[in-house]
């Protein structure tokens, strides 16, 4: 079981590409993804992972006020948290918004941007991964930009024939499959975060050095597959053939709080999307995230967010 996986699935994103895209020197773009880009595959996207493959040429990419990152042929780039940012041939080019230069294919396939100054050339192939609920404790692990030469990670021969494919697909004005591109995304957001977590110090902590970690990682996918299931420190200590003691300990050291505390913020910001995705009764939702009663679900849900369920749900439907 990979515990990366597993919580990808557990937080059900699902990806594709939207924009095929080419640059010729001097040229600079403003992007960032909004809710309409993903909406082929994704109703109501709320957290987007925004990612450009650099199929030919390279490039410079930045957001905010850090420097500019080189990036070439055969890398990616991930935005985690779909920060605005400047695409580039240099650095310090004054920008134009991306969304202003795209235009419809002509055959019916990928909308597409060409544009610039008519020296080196840049392809580029813009994707996403989205879904429907705000918490994500991967997310919140991560920097602001990702890179991965797709040619070095663990699973760099089935992500590179994968991108080629979509490209040449685009070329001829077809659609990838969305089977094909939902599951390239989640491999590029795996591949890009072991390889983050493998940079970060021994003596950091958060929720990546926990899934990174074979027995703490393990725990935190059970967690994350079967919220339902009455976990207690003991039982998920059994699971990863750990003490009881030593599970706590090295849980709380890696992740930055107890499992059982771990294990109640994912239930409850669970059932908070679901409140805004269904229309559950508390009493249904209270049992789908694990609590053995309505008063008890209502309570933790409270004292989290500061309103009952029943509340929130309707300042979201007002």
């Amino acid at each position: 079981m990979d515990p990366l996986s597993e919580v990808l699935r557990s937080i059900r994103l699902t990806g594709g590409v939207f924009l095929d895209s080419h640059f010729t020197a001097p040229w600079s773009v403003f992007a960032k993804l909004n809710a309409d880009d993903c909406r082929f595959v994704l109703a109501e996207p709320i957290q987007i992972i925004a990612y450009h493959f650099i199929v030919d040429g390279n490039l410079y990419v930045s957001t905010g006020d850090e420097p500019p990152i080189k990036v070439r042929a055969g890398e990616v780039v991930l935005l985690p948290r779909n920060d605005p940012h400047t695409l580039s041939s240099t650095p310090d080019l004054a920008p134009t918004n991306a969304r202003d230069l795209i235009q419809p294919d002509a055959n019916g396939g990928l909308p597409g941007i060409i544009h610039g100054g008519g020296g080196e050339p840049a392809h580029v192939v813009c994707g996403f991964l989205a879904g429907e609920t705000l918490y994500n404790p991967l997310i919140e692990s991560l920097p602001r930009i990702l890179t991965l030469d797709v040619q070095q990670g663990a699973s760099r021969d089935w992500i590179e024939a994968s991108l080629r494919f979509a490209a040449d697909e685009l070329r001829k004005g077809h659609f990838a499959t969305s089977s094909v591109m939902s599951r390239l995304s989640e491999l590029l957001l795996v591949e890009s975060v072991r390889n983050y977590a493998s940079t970060l110090g021994e003596h950091e902590t958060g929720w990546l050095k926990g899934v990174a970690d074979p027995q703490i990682g393990r725990a935190l996918a059970l967690m994350h597959r079967d919220t339902r299931s009455p976990w207690s420190a003991e039982t998920l200590a059994k699971e990863v053939a750990l003490s009881r003691t030593t599970f706590m300990n090295r849980f709380t050291a890696l992740v930055g709080m107890p499992p059982i505390r771990y294990l109640t913020v994912w239930r409850l910001q669970a059932a908070r999307s679901t409140l805004r995705e269904t229309r559950m009764t508390i009493a249904q939702l209270a049992h789908s995230v694990g609590y053995e009663s309505e008063e008890a679900f209502s309570r933790a849900f409270k004292r989290e967010f500061g309103v009952s369920p029943a509340r929130w749900r309707d300042q979201q439907n007002a």
